[in-house]
């Protein structure tokens, strides 16, 4: 398993975190996902031989916020 904090912009309440917190939790690999709107960060545990950080910033911008790098 491997970690990771992913930046996320444009969250503004709790359904935004409950959002980016469900894409993230839905993606094959992914065994966590603890996602915090006053540091607007992800941090996400995931299996890399199933999922990559391009396809976990690629669905939070799918979800319409940011992810930058």
């Amino acid at each position: 398993m491997a970690e990771v904090t992913i930046k996320v912009a444009g969250m503004s309440c709790g359904g935004c975190v409950r959002n980016v917190t469900g894409v993230l939790k839905a993606l094959p690999g992914v065994t966590d996902a603890d996602v915090s709107l006053d540091d607007g960060t992800a941090r996400v545990v995931f299996d890399p031989a199933l999922v990559t950080q391009e396809q976990l910033r690629h669905a939070v911008t799918d979800a319409g916020f940011d992810a930058p790098e």
